[in-house]
């Protein structure tokens, strides 16, 4: 049995987290710091709190790293201030260029690093959650998910190959909605929007319900979406792809970000109004 180290578990991390509990491994997680919401969520799922991030550097033989792109490497500096000696995965949705970036500094400081992408929601069912893992240590980490939910698939030893699936996976299915929320902003100004409804169900006549529920659930999750954005405007513009539109689409979700604290799915009136709001 080894033990998985995971920084700040959330709705994604401890599914991730349950699934290397079902694969026989031991995982902690330190509460220092922490929301209550997210004592409660790591004690329902059986992850054992260490309090301490230096307790977790100190017990941990891999640390998993899932947290919004935006705080991706103060997480890898903490470790790295605590000598950490054993493997770090940041599965974040970051860059190749930040991905080598982390792992540069990671690897100056005798920790090997691997490289994650996740694509799909929290690992609940088999074969609908992905880990993409790439670096010369990716298979210690698919071993950690043998018997879980979570798939992984190994693609490559080069650090960055993992994160850009990553980026160009999300570019098109988060990049998506953005625009569809911004036709529906737009139309909506415009007095156009019934119209606009009436055209779209002559193409396909579950659209309109499509469009509006993806509108709809993205609100609680646009505070991290506006950061995933900016990670692939940077991505594209690398390889000479205009990132002027994922940058549209951050500004589309920093809108949004507002509306996390809402407890159940909010009207589309009320996503219209925030995304129309400076």
């Amino acid at each position: 049995m080894g033990v998985v180290g995971i920084l700040h578990p959330g709705a994604m991390g401890v599914s991730v987290a349950a699934s290397a509990i079902n694969s026989g491994h031991r995982v902690i997680w330190a509460s220092e710091n922490r929301s209550q919401a997210t004592r409660q969520r790591a004690a329902q799922y059986n992850l054992t709190d260490v309090e301490t991030l230096a307790e977790l550097c100190v017990q941990s033989e891999i640390i998993l790293s899932i947290c919004p792109p935006h705080a991706a490497e103060e997480c890898a500096h903490q470790v790295i201030a605590q000598n950490f000696r054993g493997i770090y995965c940041d599965a974040n949705a970051i860059s190749p260029e930040r991905a080598r970036r982390i792992g540069d500094m990671l690897r100056a400081a005798a920790i090997d690093f691997v490289d994650g992408g996740i694509i799909g929601g929290p690992a609940w069912t088999r074969g609908e959650t992905w880990l993409y893992l790439s670096g010369e240590r990716a298979r210690a980490l698919a071993d950690c998910f043998a018997q879980g939910h979570l798939e992984t698939k190994i693609i490559g030893t080069e650090i960055g190959t993992a994160s850009a699936l990553k980026m160009c996976y999300a570019a098109y299915t988060k990049g998506t909605t953005a625009l569809l929320c911004a036709i529906l902003g737009a139309s909506e100004q415009l007095g156009v929007r019934a119209e606009l409804y009436a055209q779209w169900t002559r193409d396909d006549a579950n659209f309109v319900c499509q469009t509006e529920r993806r509108a709809r659930n993205v609100t609680q999750k646009a505070w991290r979406f506006e950061g995933e954005m900016r990670e692939i405007a940077a991505t594209f513009a690398s390889v000479g792809m205009p990132g002027e539109f994922h940058l549209a689409a951050a500004e589309i979700y920093r809108r949004l970000a507002p509306l996390k604290s809402a407890n159940d799915m909010l009207a589309l009136e009320d996503v219209l109004q925030s995304l129309t709001r400076e």
